[in-house]
């Protein structure tokens, strides 16, 4: 069978793309399209009542101080407050429309960043921080969620604010219009000059809050190792070094903020003045009523606010685009080790044959190889024990046969199916892994074990959890399987950890087992536990069994002596004790130990 093309992507987990955030945001507004019609209905009716304002309050000052007509000055009034009514209940339902659909579409966005996080290779997780990434979650989606939820809806006020006041000025007196408008090119150049450098500044902010973020989540994950060494003023030392980054971050963004609006608004209402003062004139001359040169004021100072207010979102536009590009970068990054697009189907039932062929990887370009030609042979249902020094790429072999990373060359097979064409689904699906340290969730042991299968019964859980030897530990625990383990499952023992991580894989079932030692941390008496739970566990399946301790593998079939990415011995225990090279050298200093 040819070997499945792999290929070559960021070794840092994932192949970024240039992302497009606005671009990437308009598929997800299309499904409420039929709300944001409404939301548009309601924001024209509102703007269209302010644009018509000037013109009544001209109306009534003429009513009052030239027609002095009180009848239609009541009128006047009286219109005034029901289009204020009108105009209130269209904000309401426009607030309340884009707001409501603001919220749902950045809840899917967070969905889909989290889904798309939880797919990527374990390589993007060790070049990035878990805190780093939850800030990328929650800070940076909070301004996409300002954006669509406050700052569409005032972009399209504002803008219609600007286009209607233009007009109406430009009907009312052309030769004013002239003076209002020579004030926009110099408040739209301050806006572009000031926004791209508050676009970086702000981005400047995110990162670094990121940093803290990451550093706290750090310190509270190893919160023990942490208060052991005494090291908590030498932590919160650290955070608020990263803290006072942040700040010098804010404090810069807000400078440049302050001087955009400072700026803006200074040309703004100084183009009010110079309008304010030449339409005095006018009125000094009878060629303009006071009651028009009000009205227009007020149309001035509308298209005025409305500059203004656009120069001002223009910034916090600026603000968004970098969290957006953020967001969007972790969506566009596909992950080293992806499924293939048409995979090949296992021949059920699984039989469970693996097989290293000339494999060798490493882990990034500037690192040696991590294995260098390795092949062997697994049969189902034999159990092969693979030992060595530390670092002689044991774990990685265990890392290799999920696909949590793909080989750098040769290539590994599944029942004589490379693992690279078959679906994550077929592959994982086939086999149980026991780390060193069992990853436990925070919830109850019910939920832990039954995690590999949450469609259990109670009484495959129970049966799992007593093939673990669990269930004799668990029935002491003060609501039996219903107790929570706490986080990581810090309430409960090394050993006890490592049966609940047994039963998981009990529950599973798979065709292949890989014990990535799984007793090297353990005391005495949960080792003798574990190992009998796990010779419950590996009969009948095909079994790799990662050992530091080599004790632990004398139920082997077969022994593979692994150094510096090699192997170099193979052979039963007694073959290889009884031998003069490095695997009875090491039995041999264990013995002494």
């Amino acid at each position: 069978m040819t070997t499945p093309s792999v290929k070559k992507v960021d070794e840092r987990g994932g192949r970024p793309k240039s992302p497009k955030p606005l671009k990437a945001l308009l598929p997800r507004l299309r499904p409420y399209r039929g709300r944001l019609a409404i939301c548009a209905v309601c924001l024209l009716i509102a703007a269209a009542v302010g644009l018509a304002f000037p013109q009544v309050v001209r109306k009534l000052l003429d009513a009052a101080f030239q027609q002095h007509d009180r009848a239609l000055l009541d009128r006047i009034a009286l219109g005034l407050v029901l289009a204020f009514a009108l105009q209130g209940a269209m904000n309401f339902i426009q607030v309340y429309l884009l707001t409501g659909t603001a919220e749902r579409i950045v809840a899917r966005l967070r969905e889909d960043v989290f889904a798309h996080l939880v797919r990527l290779s374990p390589g993007f997780f060790t070049e990035r921080r878990t805190g780093e990434l939850t800030s990328r979650l929650s800070a940076d989606l909070a301004i996409l969620q300002t954006l669509m939820g406050s700052w569409i809806s005032e972009l399209s006020r504002q803008s219609l604010f600007l286009i209607g006041g233009v007009v109406l000025l430009t009907l009312t007196h052309p030769r004013l219009t002239a003076t209002t408008l020579g004030v926009v090119p110099v408040v739209v150049g301050s806006a572009f000059f000031f926004g791209r450098r508050l676009r970086r500044a702000s981005t400047g902010v995110q990162d670094k809050v990121a940093d803290a973020m990451g550093m706290a989540d750090e310190a509270f994950s190893q919160i023990r190792t942490v208060q052991s060494f005494v090291r908590e003023a030498e932590e919160t030392r650290r955070y608020g070094f990263l803290l006072s980054d942040v700040v010098r971050a804010a404090v810069t963004r807000a400078k440049i903020r302050a001087q955009l609006f400072g700026v803006v608004g200074f040309v703004a209402f100084a183009g009010v003045v110079a309008v304010l003062w030449q339409g005095g004139i006018l009125v000094l001359q009878g060629a303009l009523t006071p009651g028009a040169l009000v009205s227009f004021l007020l149309y001035a100072i509308t298209v005025a606010a409305a500059v203004g207010s656009l120069a001002s979102l223009f910034g916090n536009y600026q603000e968004a685009v970098g969290a957006a590009q953020r967001v969007f970068e972790m969506l566009d990054m596909e992950p080293t080790v992806a499924e293939p697009e048409t995979p090949i189907v296992l021949t059920r039932p699984v039989r469970g044959a693996v097989v290293l062929d000339a494999v060798s990887f490493r882990y990034s370009s500037e690192l040696p190889d991590a294995l260098s030609d390795v092949s062997f042979t697994i049969a189902p249902g034999e159990v092969v024990a693979l030992v060595g020094p530390s670092g002689a790429g044991k774990t990685t072999v265990a890392s290799l046969i999920p696909r949590f990373w793909d080989v750098s060359s040769g290539r590994i097979t599944l029942d004589d199916v490379d693992i690279r064409a078959l679906s994550f689904e077929d592959l994982r699906g086939s086999i149980g892994l026991v780390p060193q340290e069992p990853a436990l969730f925070s919830g109850t042991v019910r939920e832990n074990i039954a995690y590999s299968r949450p469609d259990a019964s109670e009484s495959d859980v129970v049966a799992a959890a007593r093939a673990a030897h669990a269930m004799e530990f668990i029935d002491r625990l003060p609501m039996g399987l219903d107790t929570r383990v706490g986080e990581r499952g810090v309430k409960l023992s090394g050993g006890q950890r490592q049966r609940i991580a047994l039963a998981r894989v009990f529950l599973k079932d798979p065709v292949v087992v890989v014990l990535d030692e799984a007793t090297s941390s353990l005391d005495n008496e949960s080792e003798r536990l574990v190992e009998e739970a796990m010779e419950e566990l590996l009969r009948g399946r095909t079994t790799l069994i990662i050992a530091h301790r080599l004790r632990t593998v004398r139920r082997a079939d077969r022994v593979l002596v692994l150094e510096h990415g090699r192997i170099v011995e193979q052979g039963t225990h007694e073959e290889l004790v009884n031998g003069a090279g490095i695997y009875s050298k090491l039995y041999r200093a264990e013995l002494r130990d």
